[in-house]
């Protein structure tokens, strides 16, 4: 499983609203979709989400379910673009490290985080806060995503900038979003954290998108932003021009549909 930098959870800059009005759409609209519907199943009265980002998870969780939803991210200016777009008085919004919860001990019905596992610098101890803030009984439901062969997007993407990154990789990708779909150390992790029936499921879904709206989403809307602006050669536009190219070559001109997969977790 590999580790993340200290850079890859860094969602600064103009990249939070980048991610809500691109990332958004194309990537994790589907997956909350499917989530929401695993956790209005448990009928939950009280719901912690971290790593909430800009919302989206949130939002299908307000359709869904009549919970109150705390939903917090350790980012700050991910909270305030998310303010922008979920306004409810089901919903209370707090800058919180999930690896250091200030709530106390059996809060919660469940704890819900999409897509903000693999940013964890100790899962562990995440997991083990998830489980601390749970009531008896809860349930810690959450999503990573599955190899970056299974998300055709980012492959495309990423193969392209590695024909010219030279020894310089930029390596995001591989290494933190799709870097973590290893079903006996997501198990064996969740079980050092305290929890005992853990459930795993991969489920695919399509990105709709065009090639440039796709490239911009991953080269500017997500960490790998960094890494680029980072490398000796490499320029921004430069990146967004040759993704582009690549995508068009793999699905075409105009708007495509592309093959997703992530894993569900299920751990009580």
């Amino acid at each position: 499983m590999a580790e993340a930098s200290t850079n890859d959870a860094a969602f600064v800059g103009n990249i939070p609203l980048m991610y809500d009005d691109l990332l958004v759409p194309i990537f994790f609209e589907e997956p909350a979709r499917s989530v929401a519907a695993v956790i209005a199943a448990l009928e939950p009265v009280s719901i912690l989400e971290t790593a909430a980002g800009t919302g989206a998870l949130t939002r299908e969780l307000l359709s869904a379910t009549p919970a109150h939803l705390t939903a917090t991210d350790l980012n700050a200016p991910m909270i305030d673009a998310a303010l922008r777009r979920t306004a409810s008085e089901r919903v209370t919004w707090d800058v919180a490290d999930a690896l250091d919860l200030r709530y106390p001990d059996a809060s919660f019905d469940v704890v819900t985080c999409q897509f903000g596992a693999m940013f964890f610098p100790d899962r562990v101890r995440g997991y083990a806060e998830a489980r601390r803030v749970l009531k008896p009984g809860g349930s810690f439901v959450f999503t990573v995503w599955d190899t970056i062969e299974n998300n055709a997007i980012s492959d495309v993407v990423t193969q392209a900038l590695r024909l010219e990154a030279g020894e310089v990789e930029l390596d995001f990708l591989v290494r933190t979003p799709y870097g973590h779909a290893q079903d006996d150390t997501l198990t064996s992790e969740l079980i050092e954290a305290g929890f005992t029936d853990v459930a795993l499921s991969r489920v695919d879904g399509v990105c709709i998108t065009d090639a440039r709206d796709g490239a911009i989403a991953v080269c500017e809307g997500t960490p790998l932003r960094g890494e680029i602006e980072r490398h000796p050669t490499m320029t921004l536009g430069r990146a967004v021009g040759l993704a582009a190219t690549a995508l068009r070559d793999r699905f075409g001109d105009g708007v495509f549909h592309a093959p997703m997969r992530w894993v569900e977790i299920v751990a009580r």
